[in-house]
């Protein structure tokens, strides 16, 4: 197995034990951050819901392009451990299935219905990485390993 191939499995490793993602967002009244619950799908791509009227959700209508960090570190004294990235973000209509009962299992909620869309006065959004580097200080120190 190759190096590329290692980062890509260890990022999804901190993906999947994460559930929390700080959002940044820019607009007309600067820089701004918001953590949302996440999930991602196997390509890295990382969805969440919120309302349309936060100023996070209302940035990335007139600027799709964000940064995000999340945290895998799960106590004090653990070695730091998550993921960074860049891309552009957006709103859409739906996600796959699996990626909703990753969402949902992340916050110990029971399996939405077959035919579940989204959250009552909700949107889902979608940020499409296009520069992802993985922390892991076990393995690497504090040397980020550019994924993507």
């Amino acid at each position: 197995m190759g190096n590329s191939v290692d980062l890509l499995d260890l990022t999804r490793e901190a993906l999947s034990a994460s559930y929390l993602m700080s959002l940044g967002v820019s607009d007309e009244q600067g820089v701004w951050v918001a953590d949302v619950i996440f999930a991602h799908d196997d390509e890295f791509n990382i969805y969440w819901m919120s309302t349309a009227d936060r100023r996070h959700s209302m940035a990335i209508e007139a600027n799709p392009n964000v940064a995000a960090a999340i945290t895998a570190t799960q106590r004090p004294g653990d070695s730091d451990s998550g993921v960074q990235m860049s891309g552009k973000a957006k709103a859409i209509d739906s996600v796959p299935r699996e990626v909703a009962l990753r969402y949902f299992r992340k916050q110990n909620k029971p399996a939405p219905a077959e035919d579940f869309v989204v959250l009552e006065d909700h949107q889902w959004y979608v940020l499409r990485p296009t520069r992802i580097e993985l922390i892991d200080e076990a393995r690497f120190g504090y040397d980020r390993q550019r994924v993507r």
